[in-house]
């Protein structure tokens, strides 16, 4: 499926194009099209940064322990609320009382990708998390950070015991399955986030032009057929706007609690 390109995009190519492309080919490396050398999954991620740190700076600025404001409040929910299911409340569900050490990870990457899942709602932007690249980015770093904790908290050979299992005799049989398990959570992150996201623009672009095509054959018959007909793809943008934010979030939550539960079985003292 061809993308279509946002105007944001071919602004921030226009400003900043010729230098990417310089810099790009210093380093021999030819972009997709070098008319677009800053790919739009690019340019959205780089708008999701930039919205995160405005709204972090805000928070900050308002911070107050004795008076704490709406704001304050409503960011606080993020890290634990009644459900349990705040970004601290799973890490303590999962690491217990070393979930504080990785609030700042998770929490990150867990604002990222509903920040960026939420992008796509709103009109002149896409979500970066629909291009397959940027949830294998999260996935990535998500691979390297519970690998590294449980090196660090087992130590090397330590870590790699557990892959092993408990019964000596089946190790050499337990290990390479355990190895591929693990590295498959790679593809398993990756692919519910991507696909999700994916699919929900694209099945809203489908029925939209389904719908459109009959409100303009009725408008060329009559305009009172034709606004009959148009009411239609004049509604359903909402429901997939709705449809849309309600994937977003539970995909943030997955990627929330998937690291979470990782973390958990990397640092665990019995495997």
């Amino acid at each position: 499926m061809e993308e279509h390109v946002l105007g944001i995009t071919r602004l921030l190519n226009h400003l900043l194009g010729p230098l990417v492309l310089s810099l790009l080919h210093s380093l021999h490396i030819t972009p997709e099209n070098p008319e677009l050398p800053i790919p739009q999954h690019v340019v959205m991620g780089l708008v999701v940064l930039l919205i995160g740190t405005l709204v972090a700076l805000f928070l900050r600025s308002r911070l107050s322990v004795e008076k704490p404001g709406a704001s304050q409040q409503i960011a606080e929910m993020f890290l634990t609320n009644p459900l349990g299911i705040g970004i601290r409340d799973l890490l303590e569900e999962n690491t217990g009382h070393h979930a504080p050490q990785y609030i700042a990870f998770v929490g990150a990457i867990s604002i990222f990708v509903l920040l960026s899942n939420l992008l796509g709602a709103f009109p002149f932007f896409a979500s970066p998390t629909g291009n397959v690249s940027v949830p294998l980015a999260c996935a990535i770093l998500t691979f390297l950070y519970f690998n590294w904790q449980g090196i660090r908290h087992h130590g090397i050979g330590g870590y790699l015991k557990h892959f092993a299992g408990p019964v000596w005799w089946l190790s050499p049989l337990i290990f390479p399955v355990e190895i591929i398990s693990t590295t498959a959570r790679l593809l398993s992150l990756t692919v519910r986030l991507w696909a999700n996201i994916f699919a929900s623009d694209m099945i809203y672009g489908i029925f939209l032009s389904l719908l459109a095509g009959p409100a303009l054959w009725g408008w060329t018959k009559t305009p009172v057929l034709g606004v009959v007909l148009g009411v239609f793809p004049a509604i359903l943008p909402l429901a997939f706007i709705g449809l849309h934010i309600f994937v977003s979030i539970i995909q943030a939550y997955v990627f929330t609690i998937l690291p979470s539960v990782y973390i958990g079985m990397a640092t665990a003292e019995e495997h």
